[in-house]
């Protein structure tokens, strides 16, 4: 299989862990892009320690030479050399203008190539179909949608390893930020948009995706588990989210979209047959996304009652505010 993006960098190419033990496998757990799981991840490390380093050379000498000149050149230190007419050192000014412009200039270089290479809406190169996920942000939680699959989640994004993986993003309520570290790197979603993010794991593993951009009371609970799976195990998770899973129409999604912590959702509509920190729906109201990027595009505000994330909004003017879909 071949990645485009990345120079990769094998002592950051990790292995990684996930629900279900497989015999052969290897797992870990990361939440981190220091330890990374997936060739995103590694080379956005590689970017950060070259960055670092470079930027060291111009930050080392300060914190070496003011404690050595103020120790040389402390008062009563008589082998100190003085000299009071001193004015201009053509090598001094050449070192302190020519090395931090040398390194504004490095820099600029290699950020503008990583930028080409880690752009989150350049596609993955490789030997199979990536798989599309579309991601719905509300208050507190994500809601992940599979339109293949005609599944979705609340909770838990499972997907295949060493597949790729395409992230189309909105959000329903205010301005919130995607991110799963040990993957790849954040992305903000904001109602009436849609944003892009290209994700994939080298081998079967379980990480921490969150929002990182403040939204109200229930904040640092918007958390929830990607988990990279085998094949084989992501085709029956598939089947047990169809088949264990409730229905998500418009009654279900107005009273998914309220304020409320995946918590809270999980007591209100999960079932015995789902785990104890996700919510399942077996069956998905046909354009979801679509409906739920254009309720936002109708040439009118949202009547506050139909916001989600407003303090009055109920479940009826939610599901009623989405619009249908024309092809």
């Amino acid at each position: 299989m071949s990645h485009s993006l990345i120079r990769r960098a094998p002592a950051f190419a990790l292995a990684s862990a996930g629900l279900a033990i497989a015999p052969d496998a290897v797992w870990a757990n990361s939440s981190s892009f220091f330890d990374p799981q997936g060739p995103i991840a590694a080379a956005e490390k590689d970017h950060f320690i070259q960055t670092a380093a470079i930027t060291m050379i111009a930050v080392l000498p300060v914190l070496l030479f003011v404690p050595l000149i103020l120790w040389r050149y402390r008062y009563g230190n008589q082998k100190a050399r003085y000299t009071p007419k001193w004015e201009f050192s053509a090598l001094l000014d050449t070192a302190m203008w020519g090395v931090p412009f040398a390194i504004v200039a490095v820099l600029s270089v290699q950020l503008w190539q990583e930028t080409v290479a880690l752009d989150p809406y350049r596609p993955l190169k490789s030997d199979q179909p990536a798989l599309e996920v579309q991601v719905i942000g509300l208050d507190w939680k994500w809601l992940f949608v599979y339109p293949e699959q005609e599944i979705a989640t609340v909770g838990e994004m499972a997907f295949p390893a060493d597949r790729p993986v395409k992230l189309t993003l909105t959000s329903d309520t205010v301005m919130q930020s995607f991110l799963i570290s040990a993957l790849a790197g954040q992305i903000y979603v904001m109602p009436g948009m849609e944003t892009q993010l290209q994700v994939l794991a080298d081998a079967p593993g379980e990480f921490e995706g969150e929002n990182t951009q403040f939204n109200g009371d229930g904040f640092t609970q918007q958390k929830f588990r990607a988990v990279a799976q085998t094949d084989a195990d992501f085709a029956a998770w598939s089947e047990r989210v169809k088949s264990d899973g409730v229905p998500l129409d418009l009654d279900t999604y107005g009273n998914l979209a309220v304020r409320s912590t995946p918590t809270e959702v999980h007591k209100t509509l999960a079932t015995s047959g789902m785990p104890a920190d996700a919510v399942w729906f077996g069956t998905v109201l046909p354009d979801l996304f679509d409906r739920v990027l254009h309720r936002y595009h109708q040439g009118s505000a949202l009547d506050p009652s139909g916001q989600p994330g407003s303090y009055i909004c109920g479940p009826g003017a939610l599901s009623q505010s989405l619009p249908e879909i024309t092809r």
